[in-house]
């Protein structure tokens, strides 16, 4: 049970911007306030991307907390219902849960969670709300239709994942792998992208199977505009139907403040950006996505970055349909300037990594990479730090942006980490943030924004000298690319984002001991040296602990990053020499434990061509599109079983015992004096009252209650 509930003592922390937002002009201001607006109505649809009943828990909270204050509501629960502080606790906590993730599987993992209370309190609760008591008819309709759902644990039920295993709700529950390679070659013959869409079956009398690929936009399929890619098409005896309107009416909130937020552009190119989202999200057209993002690529240093749309695959089963997220954030100057001079001096690392020139890009396009004070970040959960936008093409040939969550970085932790031994431990307090902003600019700017990728073109030409170019394992020329129709993810599909983002992850280990980089955050000498060993430990130490985003019924993963940081920690047991050892041991209390020990003095002579060689794999597979030898690879090393010298299926047991809760982020709002025209910023307390209050007052418009019931009804048939 234990891994299914958010624990009563899991950290609340505030995400503080203030400081920062202070900086901003009233016009900065403006423009932080609407796009925000836009971000948060735009991450509703997350709750419609992560389970059926998510829309459903959220309005029945919603209207819980919006009608009675959390502390008022709390009160009712021990007073009227006979809840413990311990049972109130845990109430706000699932509250705080399903805000945060946006749904009621963890953004991290990706794992059901419940309330760790009783259903009947949970229900008694409900009744005895003062919501209840003004609309009984409608509160009860919502506790009747979700309750069951919110406390079920059935085996199917308990992650996202494929509709025959798991959750989600990018297919219909009919879908089967089958169908989703039966429609991934459709969409390769007709050069459709799947970022911003939903897959539904449906058979009809005659038994005859149609595909519907569903676009999110506000426009229905029947509207004029922008109607070319829309229709019925027939292919390999299936029909397959291409509409759109999804989300309709919650994009159409975000445009409306998309619109007013443009008015207080500070350039042309932001303003052109953003008339390209609103096209993109009005009509389900992609391209105009992606012209928008090539406008904010262009954007160059501004004072407020920004980001929204269907960005990140990473729950997709297929690895292809993105969550809906946005941010809104504020430059740090002081913070910025380390990594800018980390990409002026970027064309002189990148040669440093282990594979040619050919599988390089032609040319590196230099991009902004700035540490932001985020401001607003909605979605399932906030990262520290993002390289994007995710579309290769523009990568490759208009560039990218880095950028690292400065506020998100800087959050201390608040006790020693398990596994290690005291003096690591130590070391770990005092320097892991320090090193974690080392690996963030290495893994956004040299990882995510170095490596070719082999490809057809259009017109038949290939992008590198076929003649020439060797595949650099085998020493014959390369003979396989991505042809027409074909991306990174639709080739790699489910392996995709972890094997990226093991990439990555890679790189940054590879260039940490580079004099030069390191002394650009402020290193040298011994302190240098500790900055490398804390960057390297932290990795494998996440190796280990990912193993609770490892689900042993399935014999899947469950998390991209933690996948990514267990093989590299497999990387480094396999490369011996005593270079990196895991234990078991046993503590003074009897229960088992484990013992993580690193040797520093072997890690440029043992570890760095160890990684060294399994990145140049990583990047000549991914190079030359041999999914085939990379899901091989990346498989042997992804594997957790019971045999061997560290039995790591045993050791989760050990893992999941011991693990600790991962911190929730109370953000702040931003409110508009209409008498001032201008913008007042307003924090909350770092409780689990302080993070529900921040939600209510963002959401003050009780019609989205009523748009996400509407969007829950439509989508039932397909889901239940």
């Amino acid at each position: 049970m234990s891994d299914y509930i958010y624990p009563n003592n899991t950290p609340i922390v505030l995400l503080n911007c203030e400081d920062a937002f202070k900086e901003l002009t009233d016009n900065e201001k403006l423009y932080s306030h609407y796009l925000s607006k836009a971000c948060w109505y735009g991450g509703l649809i997350v709750l419609l991307q992560t389970s059926l009943e998510s829309p459903l828990i959220y309005t029945l909270l919603h209207n819980l907390f919006r009608t009675q204050p959390a502390s008022v509501l709390a009160n009712v629960a021990r007073d009227d219902c006979g809840f413990k502080d311990n049972e109130v606790t845990a109430f706000l906590m699932y509250a705080c849960g399903i805000f945060s993730n946006m749904g009621n599987y963890k953004g991290m993992g990706d794992s059901k969670f419940i309330p760790d209370l009783p259903e009947e309190k949970f229900k008694d609760l409900v009744r005895h709300s003062k919501f209840y008591k003004e609309n009984s008819e409608n509160a009860e309709r919502l506790l009747s239709k979700c309750l069951e759902i919110i406390y079920s644990l059935k085996d199917n039920e308990c992650r996202l994942g494929f509709p025959s295993n798991g959750v989600t709700t990018y297919f219909s529950k009919n879908i089967t792998k089958e169908d989703d390679e039966i429609v991934k070659n459709f969409m390769k013959e007709k050069n459709i992208e799947a970022w911003n869409t939903r897959l539904f079956k449906r058979i009809d009398d005659t038994g005859t199977t149609a595909y519907e690929i569903r676009l999110a936009s506000i426009l229905k399929a029947d509207d004029e505009e922008d109607k070319n890619i829309l229709g019925e098409y027939n292919m390999n005896g299936n029909k397959f139907i291409v509409s759109r309107g999804d989300y309709s009416k919650l994009l159409a909130i975000v445009n409306k403040y998309l619109l007013v937020a443009k008015k207080y552009a500070a350039n042309d190119n932001e303003i052109q950006m953003i008339d390209k989202y609103i096209h993109s999200f009005r009509t389900g057209s992609l391209d105009a996505h992606k012209d928008g993002s090539r406008f904010w690529v262009k954007d160059k240093g501004p004072v407020v970055e920004s980001y929204i749309g269907f960005i990140e695959n990473y729950r997709d089963p297929a690895g292809m349909r993105a969550e809906f997220e946005g941010f809104v954030a504020m430059v740090n100057k002081k913070m910025s300037t380390k990594f800018t001079n980390l990409v002026d001096s970027a064309e002189s690392f990148l040669p440093l990594l282990p594979w040619p020139s050919a599988y390089e890009k032609n040319k590196f396009l230099r991009p902004d990479f700035t540490s932001l004070d985020v401001l607003s970040f909605a979605g399932s959960g906030i990262p520290a730090g993002i390289c994007i936008p995710n579309y290769n093409e523009i990568k490759e040939k208009d560039g990218f942006k880095n950028v690292s969550l400065g506020n998100v970085l800087s959050v201390k932790p608040s006790e020693p980490p398990n596994y290690l031994s005291k003096e690591d431990q130590d070391m770990i307090l005092q320097y892991v943030n320090f090193a974690f902003e080392v690996n963030v600019g290495l893994h956004e700017l040299l990882g995510h924004g170095s490596g070719k990728l082999f490809k057809k073109e259009k017109d038949g030409s290939l992008n590198f000298d076929v003649q020439n170019v060797l595949n650099f394992e085998t020493n014959k020329l390369v003979t396989s690319w991505y042809e027409d129709g074909e991306t990174y993810d639709s080739v790699f599909g489910s392996v995709g984002s972890s094997y990226e983002e093991c990439r990555a992850e890679c790189v940054a280990l590879y260039l940490a001991d580079v004099p030069e980089i390191l002394k650009i955050f402020g290193y040298e000498g011994a302190e240098a040296e500790t900055i490398v060993y804390t960057l390297w430990l932290a990795m494998v130490l996440s190796g280990i602990e990912g193993l609770q985003m490892y689900n042993p019924k399935t014999e899947s993963w469950l998390q991209a990053h933690s996948q990514a940081r267990y093989v590299i920690l497999q990387v480094l047991l396999e490369c011996g020499e005593d270079f990196v050892k895991v234990e078991k041991i046993d503590v003074p209390d009897g229960t088992p434990n484990l013992l993580l020990t690193m040797d520093r003095t072997k890690i440029i002579s043992v570890g760095k061509p160890a990684i060294g060689k399994f990145l140049g794999k990583l990047q000549l597979y991914r190079a030359t599109a041999d999914i085939t030898s990379a899901k091989a690879m990346y498989d042997k090393y992804s594997a957790v079983t019971s045999s061997g010298k560290n039995p790591f299926l045993d050791y989760r047991d050990i893992v999941m015992a011991r693990k600790k809760p991962r911190k929730l982020f109370v953000q702040a709002n931003t409110f508009l004096d209409d008498s001032k025209n201008s913008v007042e910023l307003k924090n909350y307390e770092a409780t689990a009252g302080g993070m529900i209050d921040s939600w209510i007052d963002r959401f003050q418009d009780d019609t989205v209650d009523e748009i996400l019931e509407e969007l829950w009804a439509k989508d039932k048939s397909y889901f239940s």
